[in-house]
């Protein structure tokens, strides 16, 4: 497995626990109040601060448990990297501009802040799906 294909994997494996971990406290806050009066700031933060941690974390244990593990980055990983963020960055652009039109009509902080999360979220996961897809066939040519 190369260093990106390893990346990949604990930015996607990251990604859906980080979000999974944000829904459940925020949801359990909640208990039979609406969602917006729900204090949602410190658990946003302090999971996409957790996951960025445990991406970094994962990515140095697996460094040191396999410290032959080429490093290098070849024309096939940068054309991956590439294929995985274009399939991923649409949803940054959709969560902008639903965050701006919700904005626009204004919609509760919460809901703003959640939909940005969110698309970040799926950004992240799709490009990840990409690259692990793609990783483990070829290169589609254009």
């Amino acid at each position: 497995m190369t260093l990106e294909q390893r990346r990949a994997w604990i930015r996607l494996v990251v990604a859906v626990l980080g979000y999974a971990v944000y829904l459940v406290v925020v949801l359990g806050r909640a208990a039979g109040e609406p969602l917006a009066s729900v204090s949602y700031g410190g658990p946003l933060l302090w999971t996409v601060g957790g996951a960025i941690a445990a991406a970094i974390l994962a990515e140095i244990a697996f460094a040191v448990a396999n410290p032959r593990a080429s490093q290098l980055k070849d024309d096939r990983d940068r054309e991956i990297g590439r294929l995985g963020d274009q399939a991923g960055h649409p949803f940054v652009v959709i969560g902008a501009v639903a965050a701006m039109l919700m904005a626009i009509v204004d919609w509760a902080p919460f809901w703003i802040a959640n939909v940005i999360y969110l698309c970040f979220v799926l950004s992240a996961v799709v490009g990840g799906i990409a690259k692990v897809v793609v990783y483990r066939g070829s290169v589609p040519e254009w």
